[in-house]
């Protein structure tokens, strides 16, 4: 299956080795410079996204907050669901929501808590 990925290598050892170096550290390696170029739909939609629009920091806001809330289940050991239907992994889902909701909260009395107590 052909592939969208082209490879170029360092000129000054590709094909045939040339007497000239070049002070790059793969280089002295002897491997020399390696490329790897990726032409395929996806490729080029990760170079060319533009990162300063509020769509995709929309979107990078969503997933950083799933993950942090992936990262908080793992903490609390609940992260992999047990059970087999649908039914039971939004129950587990929902579960998990409302103990990270209820640790969040917590922590929000203990510092105001904290702050009242400064005055």
């Amino acid at each position: 299956m052909a592939t969208g990925r082209s490879h170029f290598r360092c000129p000054l050892l590709f094909p045939q080795p040339t007497a000239e170096t070049c002070d790059h550290a793969q280089f002295a390696k002897g491997c020399g410079c390696v490329k790897d170029a990726n032409w395929e739909l996806g490729g080029q939609m990760r170079v060319t996204l533009n990162r300063d629009g509020p769509l995709y920091h929309g979107i990078y806001n969503q997933r950083t907050s799933a993950e942090r809330i992936n990262s908080q289940a793992q903490a609390l050991g609940i992260e992999r669901p047990k059970v087999r239907n649908i039914h039971s992994v939004r129950n587990l889902n929902t579960l998990i929501y409302l103990v990270i909701n209820a640790r969040v909260l917590a922590k929000a009395k203990s510092i105001n808590k904290g702050l009242l107590q400064m005055n």
